[in-house]
């Protein structure tokens, strides 16, 4: 089994739809942090499990230095995005979305 783990920081703002009251309604933003694992038992024909520049496409191409309320169509806590990126990302089984020092959220496939 081959795993290939890809880091990025990305600067993106937002803000939650949430039933309590919270200052995350409010408009503001983060730099994430955000890790994507990748695995597959073989290679591709240019013998990579998932190109890593791919993955920094995906990901910054699509949610860096935007809001991400205008662009993902769901809430965009932490978790949601986490689950996202993982089913943007050929052979991703695990995202880390880190939002801020001490606040990550992870979504691994079943």
């Amino acid at each position: 089994m081959y795993t290939v783990i890809k880091r990025l920081e990305i600067s993106a703002a937002h803000e939650l739809a949430l039933s309590y009251a919270s200052k995350c309604t409010n408009l503001h933003g983060h730099n994430w942090i955000i890790t994507v694992y990748c695995r597959s038992r073989q290679l591709n024909q240019e013998g990579m499990v998932t190109d890593f520049s791919w993955v920094k496409k995906i990901v910054q191409d699509q949610l860096d230095h935007k809001v991400l309320n205008d662009v993902l169509p769901f809430n965009p806590t932490a978790e949601n995005i986490a689950c996202w990126i993982c089913s943007q990302v050929p052979n991703c089984f695990k995202v880390e979305v880190q939002e801020s020092e001490g606040n990550i959220a992870i979504y691994e496939k079943d």
